[in-house]
């Protein structure tokens, strides 16, 4: 009898990838999801034999071992136990066996081989059949991804294009991400950030056999998106200054991050800030099969001292100053997750926040989460993990600080308990809205549900501090009360290129004349409050009469801040307002001004594997010309990685048309993002929603 040994192997990939919901990624691998059968077909030279068997040997990584649940052993037998792996014939005819093989639910996600054990009169032959990667399975109950709704599932695992909320909270503004989990290599880079991970460089093995659980998958990936420590994805700039690199602000999605990061010998992609980390993890958790959602908050706090406050500094002059570690971000983008909790308990299931971006470092290293957003709410900062720092971020009370350079003094201004963490947003589910999910964070602002959690987090980080005496809420009472009271009002348009006009509006709180020195500034930032450069300053004495109002208005000329803005728009303004012997009053103002619209076309009907020509239109609003003009064009389905295209210099006031050729690959509504650069605009961004056809 000859030896017996297999011909050729049907792995039925396409029907297997159906079934497994893995039919949209663009690579022809054989892509499964764990604890869900797939079925292949074998065919022997010769029927099996009495005496002969078959088994199976699946593994994974490069110290697999059936102890640390990375190789398993397992023969091929008419039924299968629940639980652990398994093959099933299911029927054998002609030379020809259908095999079903059952995985865990619980299995370390990755690449694996499977081979063939032969045994044939007494010996064992071990063949390679092949390879597979296996996926978290959030369509099946038993894994601890498990999401019930089909729709969520469909947004927060298929969905490979979204928005991302930016701006202020006067200003909330969106912009367009392509996440691409579905493209070319993107699963394998994905693995491969795995498999650049310190965790993995000190102990492969152990590494390996903990991607069972999405909770360590999360944090890994958490320190791996960011640069430091491990040479990850992406390396942070908040300094202003992008030389060497890209504005953060010019990215249109994850896919030319992570196809960047692997083609330069997997050395950090320049530059990211906050919602680059948190888009690019998005990419990565998606294309695992863990549901994953991009959230921001506005006025969002960094509080690097656990004692739920951020200090915020200014001089008598009206400067801000950067003082001390504490701030708060005009806004600032992590990502939430959806697993099980099985180190806390089921009361803390659901969604985790995970955020790549580096601002702290967590048992050494720069990661944070994953932390309960459950646990956030109830003020459970005692709880795995980065618990303090995320608490902080919703829920920290600001202290305003005068600071007097000459002498060293500092006296307190002012503070405020409900500033920080609002209108924390992410899309909505099969729509371009905007979900608000601030009641999923805290309770209502004020409310003694809010006050009680605050407080409890309080005692559990300082149990010395009985009744929370440091805390900002308790220390208002012992600020005198302010005479005056002022805010900076908008008056007139924001736009890049045009005269900035606010208003400063003052109000006598009292019957008495109260007599008031101000001192205001105006300086470009940074969207995190990095201040790059003073562009405008003024002083003025104001006499105000009992209970009387005035309007002192702020002009800032384009031509004073036009070289210091940076591509976030922003101008921070500032008045410290002073009475004889009373304490300052500081009011302070973000302006957000808006770039000139970029408008895309479609000018043809889209279909599947059809050329498409779409338009894009640019006017130069400025009285002075435009050069270094680029385009940069992606969208998943829409064309295989991106354009850019050179768009000739423009003359004051000019309008320009470009035209460009797409060839969508996928029917459905998909995203079409570009990105306008220029010396004077340095990105303009425009998205449009393309319904393709069959």
């Amino acid at each position: 009898m000859s030896a017996l040994e297999p011909q050729s192997i049907n792995w039925q990939t396409t029907s297997n990838r159906r079934e497994h919901n893995t039919n949209k990624f663009y690579s022809q691998e054989l892509i499964l999801r764990r604890g869900q059968p797939f079925q292949f077909s074998l065919i022997l030279n010769r029927s099996l034999g009495s005496g002969e068997s078959l088994g199976f040997i699946a593994s994974t990584g490069s110290y697999a071992s059936e102890s640390a649940g990375t190789k398993a052993v397992f023969p091929l037998s008419n039924k299968t136990s629940g639980g652990g792996w398994g093959a099933q014939l299911v029927s054998n005819k002609d030379k020809v066996l259908n095999i079903s093989i059952i995985t865990p639910a619980n299995a370390p996600i990755g690449r694996y081989t499977l081979n063939l054990q032969i045994f044939s009169q007494g010996k064992e032959f071990v063949l390679k059949l092949g390879t597979f990667i296996l996926l978290f399975n959030p369509w099946l109950q038993a894994d601890g991804v498990f999401m019930r709704n089909e729709a969520e599932r469909e947004e927060y695992v298929q969905e490979d294009a979204g928005i991302i909320y930016v701006g202020s909270t006067n200003r909330i503004s969106m912009i367009g991400w392509n996440f691409g989990q579905f493209e070319e290599d993107i699963l394998n880079i994905s693995l491969s950030v795995l498999d650049h991970s310190l965790n993995f460089r000190r102990d492969p093995a152990t590494d390996v056999a903990r991607r069972s659980d999405p909770k360590y998958v999360g944090r890994v990936l958490s320190a791996m998106i960011n640069s430091n420590d491990d040479n990850g994805v992406i390396s942070g700039n908040w300094s202003g200054d992008y030389t060497g690199g890209q504005d953060p602000r010019s990215w249109n999605g994850s896919v030319e991050i992570l196809k960047g990061w692997k083609k330069s010998g997997f050395r950090p992609v320049q530059f990211g800030q906050c919602w680059v980390f948190a888009g690019t993890l998005n990419t990565v958790l998606r294309s695992l099969g863990i549901p994953a959602r991009v959230v921001t908050n506005f006025n969002s706090a960094h509080d690097t001292d656990r004692n739920l406050s951020v200090d915020v500094y200014y001089d008598p002059m009206g400067n801000p100053l950067d003082k001390g570690r504490d701030s708060v971000w005009n806004f600032h983008v992590w990502n939430e997750a959806w697993f099980v909790r099985t180190d806390l308990g089921p009361s803390y299931n659901g969604w985790q926040v995970l955020d790549a971006t580096p601002q702290e470092r967590s048992q050494g290293v720069f990661q944070c989460g994953p932390a309960s957003v459950i646990a956030v709410r109830e003020g459970d900062v005692d709880k795995d993990f980065d618990m303090p720092f995320i608490f902080a971020e919703v829920n920290a009370d600001r202290i305003t600080w005068i600071y007097d350079v000459y002498n060293g003094t500092q006296k307190r201004s002012s503070s405020d308990s409900r500033s920080v963490g609002q209108y924390i947003s992410t899309k909505a589910v099969g729509s371009n809205s905007r979900l608000d999910v601030t009641d999923k964070y805290k309770y209502p602002e004020g409310s003694s549900q809010e006050r009680q959690v605050f407080q409890k987090a309080l005692e559990k980080l300082k149990p010395n501090v009985a009744f929370g005496a440091t805390s900002a809420r308790y220390l208002e009472r012992d600020l005198q009360q302010p005479s005056i009271s002022g805010t900076f009002k908008v008056t007139g348009i924001l736009e890049v290129g045009k005269e900035v006009n606010l208003t400063l509006m003052l109000k006598n709180l009292t019957n008495d004349m109260k007599t008031v020195t101000v001192n205001m500034t105006a300086w470009t930032i940074v969207y995190n409050g990095t201040l790059v450069h003073e562009v405008w300053k003024d002083s003025v004495t104001i006499s105000l009469d009992p209970k009387e109002e005035i309007q002192h208005p702020v002009k800032i000329p384009y031509a004073q801040y036009e070289t210091y803005l940076k591509a976030d728009n922003m101008i921070r303004t500032t008045a410290v307002c002073q009475v004889t012997n009373e304490a300052e009053v500081v009011v302070a103002r973000d302006v957000i001004l808006d770039n000139p619209t970029l408008t895309l076309e479609v000018l043809d009907q889209a279909q599947v594997q059809k050329p498409v020509n779409v338009q894009m239109h640019f006017s130069n609003p400025l009285d002075e010309p435009v050069k270094n003009c680029l385009l940069m064009v992606e969208g998943s389905g829409l064309l295989m990685g991106s354009l850019k295209i050179d768009v000739p210099a423009l003359r004051p006031k000019e309008q320009s048309r470009v035209r460009f050729e797409i060839l969508p690959t996928r029917s459905g509504t998909k995203q079409l993002l570009a990105d306008f650069s220029c010396d004077k605009f340095p990105a303009i961004k425009a998205m449009l929603s393309i319904d393709v056809a069959e």
